[in-house]
């Protein structure tokens, strides 16, 4: 394939690349494109819906709703940075990116990703509040309190990528220009580069631990507490219930801090082929499932659509 680049004085700078796709068999083309066409649909329609119901029903501006809100908008964001560009790439020959489409891509990528991971832990933190103190659950999850989580949240998510993409700049990418991926991630380009990545490999394993396991620890924590208080409902109905929606959650969770720390939390020598399958769960699998397992089977939930759905009828 070739590289398309411009050499001011001895510096090499790539003006575009090419976007292997999750495969390079023809055959896999087609049904891929529906699987991940459905996907984006359920996807969008399920975290729009969402979007719209909380902001429409009043009753539903409490803590958990407001941090759900913000998951909806985040996933929604989240798979739209990549996926319309995925979706084209599968049907056109040619599959390139710009060079700067790519750097926004892998910056937004990372803010949407890294957001997620606060909003799901001040989650766990919301639910195990109100479960295990709910006395105190009105001081501790203030509106001032709640909005603090995710003014925090999306400073984290602002700072890292900043630091990372800072770093990419800085590459030279000089031997080729294909991507084994299908989008832009950070060790697929590290792979590219013709200079030292070191440094760079080491602050994202740095930045990966701060933003994967220290929330994933946080929310398995708060889960374990909140599971352990379950045990002591009297309510066999109760605390069937209980166990029900906590498990939905841990899969979910579970599902994206272990696909994501399986990426990031490795050397790129390690990953190749197995990243781009992993990445499939936390960019694509993930952001349609939670509208789903955190409201869609919620009562309060589905009482507002019904309510919405009437509002839109007259």
């Amino acid at each position: 394939m070739s590289i398309e680049r411009m050499a001011p004085g001895n510096d090499s700078l790539m003006t575009q690349f090419i976007l292997v796709g999750l495969t390079d068999q023809s055959v896999l083309q087609l049904p891929l494109f529906f699987l991940f066409l459905v996907m984006y649909m359920v996807t969008v329609m399920g975290n729009l819906s969402l979007i719209i119901v909380i902001g429409l029903s009043s009753h539903l501006h409490t803590p958990m709703y407001f941090f759900l809100f913000n998951l909806s908008f985040i996933d929604l964001c989240y798979s739209s940075v990549f996926t319309p560009k995925m979706l084209i790439n599968i049907i056109l020959k040619k599959k390139s990116i710009s060079y700067m489409g790519c750097m926004t891509q892998l910056y937004f990528l990372t803010f949407f990703g890294i957001s997620e991971c606060y909003v799901l832990t001040s989650m766990a933190y919301d639910r195990y509040v109100a479960i295990c103190n709910p006395l105190l659950y009105n001081i501790a999850m203030s509106p001032k309190v709640c909005s603090s989580f995710m003014l925090g949240s999306y400073l984290m998510a602002f700072l890292d990528p900043m630091i990372l993409i800072g770093g990419m700049l800085r590459l030279t990418f000089c031997d080729t220009n294909t991507i084994n991926h299908y989008l832009c991630d950070t060790y697929p380009l590290l792979h590219l580069s013709c200079t030292s990545t070191y440094i760079l490999e080491l602050e994202v394993i740095i930045m990966s631990g701060i933003n994967i396991i220290v929330p994933s620890l946080t929310i398995f924590i708060s889960y374990g507490l909140i599971l352990s208080n379950i045990l002591h409902i009297s309510s066999t109905e109760g605390r069937s219930k209980a166990f029900s929606t906590c498990s939905s959650h841990i899969i979910t969770v579970s599902l994206f801090f272990g696909s994501s720390a399986f990426v990031y939390l490795k050397p790129p020598s390690m990953l190749m082929n197995k990243g781009k399958v992993s990445s499939v769960f936390y960019t694509n699998v993930v952001p349609m499932m939670n509208p789903l397992i955190y409201s869609l089977r919620n009562k309060d939930v589905k009482l507002a659509l019904r309510k919405v759905l009437r509002m839109v009828k007259f």
